[in-house]
């Protein structure tokens, strides 16, 4: 993505508003369902907003832009708060990819009411502002379901299993930033990583945008 800021400075402006919209959408989400359930600690640090900056992850950032896939803030919660820790945790970890999936459908249903009344001005806006927030939108929720620490699906995957098996799953949680290194080193100019989501986001692109060219 990086590069669109030296070849077209003004779509890259457009992807950085749709990234700053997917992760604060995102991030509040995970805040706000954790507050629901009975966990104060996103709202006294603020999380509950919906305000980017108290979202982004620098981090996170310079990985979506250098290599594709990023991350927000985690939302931080307390356990002790939750009436069934391991369950609600994985509620709160979905709602982070589920809010990404919803906000991007919204915005595929505006594109085709767009191009539907064929007006130049709204089919400008929806080739190339609506376009990108779908697609950052499905990258950063299809990424954050895949099952390895500290990513949502890890917990996830927690929150379906049986107490016992819960209880050797999170023992691979130390292991998880060796995993996610290992889906991100490049093998013949390529990596792991792209070749598990790229397929599942193509997929998803296609339903939602039949124009959309693959990635």
């Amino acid at each position: 993505m990086l590069e669109l800021l030296f070849s077209s400075p003004g779509v890259f402006v457009i992807y950085i508003f749709a990234l700053l919209l997917a992760v604060t959408v995102h991030e509040f989400s995970h805040a706000k369902v954790a507050d629901y359930l009975g966990d104060p600690t996103p709202r006294l640090q603020g999380r509950i907003s919906f305000n980017p900056v108290r979202h982004l992850d620098p981090t996170g950032i310079l990985f979506l832009l250098f290599f594709g896939f990023g991350w927000g803030k985690p939302v931080e919660f307390d356990p002790f708060n939750l009436k069934n820790p391991r369950k609600d945790a994985g509620l709160i970890s979905i709602a982070g990819p589920i809010s990404n999936f919803i906000l991007a459908s919204i915005c595929a249903i505006l594109m085709r009411l767009f191009l539907f009344f064929d007006q130049v001005t709204l089919v400008t806006i929806g080739n190339n502002i609506l376009a990108p927030v779908i697609m950052l939108n499905i990258i950063l929720g299809v990424f954050n379901l895949i099952p390895i620490h500290p990513l949502d699906g890890f917990k996830i995957v927690g929150a379906l299993l049986s107490s016992e098996r819960a209880r050797e799953w999170y023992q691979l949680e130390r292991f998880g930033l060796i995993f996610l290194l290992l889906l991100i080193i490049p093998i013949g100019g390529s990596n792991m990583l792209s070749t598990i989501i790229r397929p599942i986001v193509n997929v998803v692109l296609s339903f939602l945008i039949p124009s959309a060219g693959r990635l």
